[in-house]
């Protein structure tokens, strides 16, 4: 087996609430397949937060396999990564519990997204909702590690984790390492397109604005026809003036490998219609052989199964030795 001693440590998680977007795909799992070789990656399908708002037990399932597959797909090689699901690894609602009892009630109820999601599910504002990131700082912490990929929007999360893991490192010494964020640099915050003003999600209100990794071709390319852009007819890189084309032209650039220059001189003249056509076959194409390969894994479930129950084996091994630390530590008596 390779040594992974001194490979600094990435963990990451996308829950299985949904179908996984272009937004993911662009913003974070296109990035992840080249970090194997520099760094020891841990990624989980964080099925146990997901269920802060209620969900079709079915669907959560076909889901969180239908997302292996995709991580697959994607070029995570399941070799080079630990991919697990979340549920699997029985030392995260552990230490959940323990980190529950170390984060203050100020600090929960200040983080943003619980103020977001309360206002969305106004009917089941229920404790996991509010007390979930002391699980997702247990997420972080139970895996010892050094960097959790984030966008600009969670940085929060990993704020929070730092919070907790200091706390109780100053009260029972050298316990859990203190992670950080790790922004990757070509990481792209994808914004809706029907409301360039906000991120591409997969609980948009409006179905055209995300599009959806493993959508159907003809599907993509009409969602990216009504786009929404502006009335100036120019292709311009101007987040502040155009948002609609900007974003348009990051979506382009990462599928092409174009600079904004480049793609400005391209539609240089040419009307929109020309540029939003472009933009959805570039897409098309970039999400084809993933969707093809993903299709090709669902239909081998044994194969998918076995990734995830070595995934979870080797996830379980690591998490235990800290609980293991963390139970000592806080003086339950051992089993």
């Amino acid at each position: 087996m390779e040594n992974t001693e001194q490979k600094k440590r990435i963990l990451s998680g996308i829950q299985p609430s949904g179908d996984l977007t272009l937004g993911s795909y662009l913003g974070a799992i296109k990035n992840w397949a080249s970090l194997a070789d520099e760094y020891d990656c841990y990624y989980m399908l964080a099925d146990m937060h997901t269920i802060t708002v209620r969900q079709v037990p079915a669907d959560l399932r076909r889901r969180t396999l239908t997302q292996v597959a995709a991580y697959i797909a994607s070029g995570l090689d399941p070799e080079k990564n630990t991919l697990f699901v979340q549920s699997h690894v029985p030392a995260h609602a552990q230490l959940g519990w323990v980190l529950d009892c170390y984060t203050m009630f100020g600090e929960l109820s200040r983080m943003t997204q619980f103020k977001d999601k309360s206002a969305k599910n106004a009917d089941n504002i229920n404790a996991g909702l509010f007390t979930y990131p002391a699980l997702m700082a247990a997420d972080i912490l139970l895996y010892q590690a050094d960097l959790v990929p984030v966008g600009g929007d969670q940085k929060q999360h990993v704020e929070i984790c730092r919070d907790i893991a200091t706390r109780f490192n100053g009260v029972y010494g050298d316990v859990f390492k203190i992670p950080e964020p790790y922004i990757p640099k070509v990481g792209a915050r994808v914004m809706s397109l029907s409301s360039p003003e906000n991120k591409m999600s997969k609980s948009d209100k409006d179905p055209n604005g995300c599009v959806y990794m493993l959508e159907k071709p003809e599907d993509i390319m009409r969602k990216f026809k009504k786009a929404m852009t502006d009335s100036e007819a120019c292709v311009r890189f101007d987040p502040e003036n155009k948002p609609g084309v900007s974003n348009l032209m990051q979506i382009y650039s990462v599928a092409t490998g174009s600079s904004f220059e480049a793609i400005e001189a391209e539609f240089a003249g040419r009307g929109y219609g020309d540029f939003k056509k472009a933009v959805g076959e570039s897409v098309v194409e970039l999400l084809r052989p993933i969707r093809e390969e993903t299709e090709r894994l669902l239909a081998d479930k044994a194969y998918l199964e076995s990734v995830y129950r070595a995934g979870a084996e080797k996830a379980s091994y690591v998490a235990n030795r800290t609980l293991s630390k963390v139970y000592k530590k806080v003086g339950f008596l051992a089993r």
